[in-house]
């Protein structure tokens, strides 16, 4: 099964990456148009891998407001299913190695998806904060996923990184924790076949409303990986 369901989803990423790159290449790129793909690409990637979707406290979202998202990362799953959990326009941060991906890269980049280098953390924080600004000024959010890579989904999370923080701070955004579980049986980290029918839980926790400038980041981020990881055993 999961051979034909990694073709159709390598199908559906170049249905929408055409276009963007198309339009954008002749000047006409629109974040609209590219909400609406993302929007239609997440949905039938979790059709295809036939997942169970659960979201809850979605009463916490408000949906004319930009977040900074931040959430574990277990799965490439992990992707479809925030755009389809959260009713926000959303666009996230991910590793400069995604980017270098014929089409698909340069779609995300005139999608408005922020390159990551991680080697570079001064232009990294750069990038982030640039993004948080831009993206807020078109009333969409920055998801950031502060362990900085996929875990495995078993254990503890790894330790975070306070980008997501920073850009929190600097440009005046609420965060919003989200606690994802089960993404990681559909496609783990070291799995190579998509596993089909798999019940996915997302849970969205109270909104930090400020990030105070002068409160140490790295305090906070502890304190996030733990609320996050607590919320992840209770869904357990």
């Amino acid at each position: 099964m999961s051979l034909p369901i990694l073709g159709r989803a390598i199908g559906h990423t170049a249905t929408i990456s055409w276009p963007t790159v198309w339009e954008a290449a002749r000047g006409r790129a629109d974040a609209d148009r590219s909400d609406q793909r993302l929007a239609w690409w997440s949905a039938r990637l979790l059709e295809d891998a036939d997942v169970k979707l659960e979201v809850r406290g979605l009463e916490r979202v408000e949906r004319d407001r930009s977040y900074v998202v931040l959430s574990n990362h277990q799965s490439l799953y992990d992707i479809p299913v925030l755009f389809q959990a959260l009713p926000l326009r959303l666009r996230m941060a991910a590793k400069a190695e995604l980017f270098r991906i014929p089409i698909w890269g340069r779609a995300m980049a005139e999608s408005g998806f922020v390159r990551i280098d991680r080697a570079r953390g001064s232009e990294a924080r750069e990038a982030l904060l640039d993004a948080g600004r831009r993206l807020s000024a078109g009333g969409r959010s920055l998801w950031i996923a502060p362990e900085g890579t996929r875990g495995s989904g078993e254990g503890p999370l790894l330790p975070f990184k306070t980008g997501a923080l920073n850009v929190a701070a600097a440009v005046g955004l609420p965060l919003l924790p989200v606690a994802i579980r089960g993404t990681a049986a559909i496609l783990g980290r070291r799995q190579r076949r998509v596993q089909r029918g798999q019940r996915v839980t997302v849970s969205v926790l109270p909104p930090i409303e400020a990030v105070s400038s002068s409160r140490p980041l790295p305090e906070l981020a502890e304190e996030l990986r733990e609320l996050i990881q607590t919320e992840l055993a209770r869904l357990d």
